[in-house]
């Protein structure tokens, strides 16, 4: 067999078909690894769900309404208990100290806090990563059986009354800013982009969706 002259061509010929064989494999390996991992995202959301708004007997994920805050699109879970409205999850996102943090908010009928889950984040291991226990019932920044309808949450280094995660104060604001997003989305008010500090808008707007289509059923 003949050898390939070393030349430029010869050599975009090999780099060529070397990058298509590679395109083909991680196509293939996608296909492949498209469905699981869909099953396993949407296994982790339903266990959230499950977790921080019990009691339910509906299905929230396939019941899902959007709520739009200042130009951003919430996702809210109403949960039933027959035909009665007990609470909601909602989905909040906001920039970290390391990139994106999104939460699962868990409210009652009243808009108190049940729990959370952190769904993902990118904060630093063993600091801000902690916001995924540190602010649960029984913690030092434990919000169970808080609301923001009250005023917004904030750090106690900020005049607020949550104690901020130990040296991550970024993580923690950024987390109550979630916390205080989600609600605003949940009762249907507007927030303060910088600060997450919520006005009355049209309160309970959620509430009474999910009560009438609960009555409906």
């Amino acid at each position: 067999m003949k050898k390939l002259e070393s030349s430029l061509k010869n050599m975009v010929l090999v780099l060529t078909g070397i990058t298509i064989i590679c395109v083909g494999l991680l196509a293939v390996m996608n296909e492949v690894t498209k469905e699981p991992i869909a099953a396993a995202n949407a296994k982790t959301l339903s266990d959230a769900v499950n977790a921080v708004v019990p009691g339910f007997d509906n299905n929230p994920i396939a019941e899902q309404k959007t709520q739009v805050v200042d130009g951003v699109e919430y996702t809210i879970y109403p949960a039933m208990k027959g035909s009665e409205f007990i609470g909601a999850a909602v989905e909040s996102t906001v920039m970290g100290f390391g990139g994106d943090l999104t939460i699962l908010v868990g409210f009652d009928k009243d808009g108190n806090i049940n729990d959370y889950s952190l769904l993902n984040h990118a904060e630093t291991p063993g600091l801000g990563a902690k916001a995924d226990v540190w602010f649960k019932s029984g913690n030092k920044g434990d919000i169970t059986g808080k609301s923001p309808k009250n005023g917004a949450l904030s750090v106690s280094k900020d005049g607020g009354q949550i104690d901020a995660i130990t040296a991550s104060t970024i993580t923690s604001r950024a987390f109550l800013k979630a916390v205080n997003a989600a609600y605003a989305a949940y009762s249907g008010q507007q927030v303060d982009g910088t600060s997450g500090a919520s006005t009355q808008a049209n309160a309970n707007i959620k509430v009474e969706q999910a009560t009438s289509k609960g009555a409906a059923n």
